[in-house]
């Protein structure tokens, strides 16, 4: 499978890039891109949720009524969860979401999503660009060019780029992330991928790893 490299202005530069099948051409595992996108959102749960049962309410120990000879029912202190402003049965405790996939399924997970992409068209290659300082405005003219302008869209770089980052900061339907910090979160959530030039064959190769 091969893709035509696209310029800054949204032309063919005649080059193109070859995608291993093996990434890009397989069937799409559902159920593994769930899991992973599962694990993602569980990781950024806080789990600060806290509510006090009934040891941890300040309140009178005092019993509320005679233990018999009343004809209604057996009473404790005013603390009971039966109370209001008595103490939550079962209430939530802090917690920690985050669970572990192995390795094979969270890299199955991605080649899924980029199958996916691939067959509806959603993924291009631009050649490499640089920026001599942080510019939105000329980041913004990459987009229109490349039609992008209003949709979500996720670039793909082969390393750090300090400029092309600060430049589409501002942009909120628009994400760049180095190869190696990509989730299939981040894949699933764009609607076009961007690959830079040299960045297909250091994703592929990690994916293989």
């Amino acid at each position: 499978m091969e893709l035509v490299v696209l310029n800054t202005s949204g032309k063919e530069t005649g080059r193109k890039v070859t995608l291993d099948e093996k990434v890009f051409g397989i069937e799409p595992n559902q159920h593994a891109v769930y899991l992973e996108v599962k694990q993602y959102l569980a990781a950024q749960r806080q789990g600060t949720h806290k509510a006090k049962e009934r040891s941890e309410i300040t309140a009178s120990t005092k019993k509320l009524k005679k233990q018999k000879g009343s004809g209604s029912a057996r009473y404790g202190d005013i603390k009971s969860p039966v109370f209001r402003g008595g103490g939550r049965v079962f209430g939530p405790k802090p917690r920690d979401y985050r669970f572990k996939l192995n390795k094979a399924l969270k890299r199955l997970a991605k080649k899924s999503v980029l199958s996916q992409k691939l067959r509806d068209n959603s993924i291009k290659v631009l050649e490499d660009m640089s920026l001599n300082a942080p510019k939105t405005k000329d980041f913004i003219s990459v987009l229109n060019a490349l039609e992008l302008n209003g949709k979500k869209s996720l670039f793909v770089l082969p390393e750090a780029n300090k400029n092309v980052y600060l430049s589409s900061r501002n942009l909120p339907k628009t994400k760049v992330m180095n190869f190696n910090e990509i989730s299939s979160y981040d894949l699933v959530n764009a609607g076009e991928i961007i690959f830079f030039e040299g960045a297909v064959e250091k994703f592929q190769e990690n994916l293989k790893k």
